[in-house]
């Protein structure tokens, strides 16, 4: 008697979930591969000093014949040198009294950037009869050739701290009952922030000795980033319930790993997701993570703005959430109860 219900029950659930599964991972294959099968590179900027008229001739002539590079004028050679150590451009092109050019990269940035540009500007410059210098200003860590440890470690930082909030959601509830518990489940999660940002950072240096510097630094940087997503996760599903859990690895995964400018610099992606690191958790990470370790704190200024605005968000929406929905199951429940 009771097997048709519980099965009109368990069907619509099942379903759904499948459904969610099947729709999740479509738009997973469908990022990753949309955005990175086949990446082609556009406005890649290159910053030139305005009035240098031999790097501005160069830079011109390749920009007529393609818009791979764009050039960046700059007043002087010191806000030149300054946009490249800020990670606004990707090299900057001078030339010195005898006609020759200087191309300063920085392949800290994009190692896959930097070799496109020295890859189009060194040809032409040959074409055009010129002589060209290339130097690194800031070079990529020996260990890490294509640059890659930054976003590779970014994305485990994020999987810690949305996993470890859909841990705590499942285990004692999505939305905490009461700003108390709130308030030790956001404790919980800062200790395994810090445990996790700490393991990270050894990791990527005295274990894996990937960067021997800044270890501090990148500690800090994975603390906040596992601090983040778990704010982010928990704010969305204190209000979602588990199908909050969706929207996170939508926000996250799918939509956050492609488009963090990690695997490839932004300007490789395609144009929907080339701003997506300026706003998405995985690129504010993945960005951060690189000034710490080999930018100064200039070009760091958003991408910390960027994740203490989630976290303050993330904080916001879990505080509401067990306010209005975990204070209303709970006194559902003690309301059941009494029946």
């Amino acid at each position: 008697m009771d097997e048709e219900p519980r099965t009109r029950d368990w069907l619509p659930r099942t379903a759904a979930l499948l459904v969610g599964t099947l729709a999740l991972a479509t738009a997973f294959i469908a990022a990753y591969v949309g955005a990175l099968h086949q990446p082609r590179p556009r406005d890649v900027p290159v910053g030139v000093v305005t009035g240098d008229r031999p790097a501005e001739s160069l830079l011109t002539a390749v920009r007529a014949r393609t818009d791979t590079i764009e050039p960046v004028g700059y007043a002087d050679p010191g806000a030149a040198d300054d946009a490249l150590t800020a990670r606004q451009v990707y090299a900057v092109l001078t030339s010195a009294p005898d006609g020759t050019l200087t191309l300063a990269t920085a392949s800290a940035s994009a190692p896959a950037a930097t070799e496109l540009v020295t890859g189009i500007l060194t040809p032409a410059a040959r074409q055009a009869g010129v002589p060209l210098t290339v130097t690194d200003q800031v070079p990529v860590s020996p260990d890490d050739p294509r640059g890659l440890v930054p976003f590779y470690l970014a994305v485990g930082l994020v999987l810690g701290g949305y996993l470890a909030s859909t841990a705590l959601g499942v285990s004692l509830g999505t939305a905490p009952r009461g700003l108390r518990r709130a308030g030790l489940r956001i404790g919980s999660l800062a200790v395994h922030a810090v445990l996790l940002g700490t393991i990270g950072a050894v990791l990527v240096g005295p274990v894996l000795d990937v960067w021997d510097h800044d270890l501090v630094a990148v500690a800090a940087v994975g603390v906040l980033t596992v601090f983040t997503a778990a704010m982010v996760a928990a704010a969305v599903q204190g209000w979602l319930g588990l199908l909050g859990t969706g929207l996170v690895i939508l926000l996250l995964v799918v939509l956050g790993n492609p488009g963090s400018g990690g695997i490839y610099a932004p300007e490789f992606l395609p144009a929907a997701l080339r701003g997506m690191h300026r706003w998405n958790v995985p690129g504010l990470a993945t960005d951060l993570l690189k000034s710490a370790v080999y930018f100064d704190w200039r070009s760091a200024r958003w991408p910390l703005a960027g994740l203490l605005l989630w976290t303050v968000l993330g904080l916001s929406g879990l505080l509401t959430a067990a306010l209005f929905r975990g204070r209303r199951a709970g006194r559902a429940r003690v309301g059941g109860g009494a029946r």
